[in-house]
């Protein structure tokens, strides 16, 4: 026979709003983010905030819990696509604009969005972009501490 478990109020679930800090962390043990010095990150479980990876791990924990967890690339922020990677003409940029290897710079997008690419190659007519997110094909580690957790919206509140 099976028993099925619930979960208190204070323990986060679908639909929980989860306040934590937490540090990002690559397979060489380098911090590529973290709230530590700053706000911590509030969300509601479920919305897209976090890496799907992330939100698995963080069910059932309660406020004052901490975890480390390491996610792989495919429950983090995928893995990275040659596609993704395109080469511009220069004159698609600003004539004053340094370009340098490295370099993030915001594009619109044909939506009207932004997105973030990092310059890879700079050529004389030519500049390679990455459009791949910065932390794609990593292993990450989380490590999170949970300050608070609210339970989810009662149906018709809000």
């Amino acid at each position: 026979m099976t028993r099925m478990q619930t979960l208190d109020d204070d323990q986060i679930r679908p639909g929980s709003r989860v306040t934590m800090h937490y540090t990002v962390r690559l397979e060489d043990g380098m911090v590529a983010d973290t709230s530590r010095e700053g706000e911590p990150l509030t969300f509601t479980l479920g919305d897209g905030s976090v890496v799907p990876g992330l939100e698995l791990a963080l069910y059932g924990l309660r406020a004052g819990d901490t975890q480390t967890l390491a996610i792989a690339p495919q429950d983090a922020f995928g893995f990275r696509d040659p596609d993704n990677v395109h080469t511009l003409p220069r004159s698609e940029f600003p004539a004053d604009m340094e370009l340098k290897e490295g370099l993030i710079v915001e594009f619109a997008t044909p939506s009207g969005e932004t997105t973030p690419g990092a310059v890879r190659r700079v050529g004389k007519d030519e500049v390679e972009v990455d459009f791949n997110h910065p932390l794609a094909g990593h292993e990450i580690t989380f490590e999170v501490e949970i300050l608070s957790v609210a339970p989810p919206a009662a149906d018709g509140e809000g």
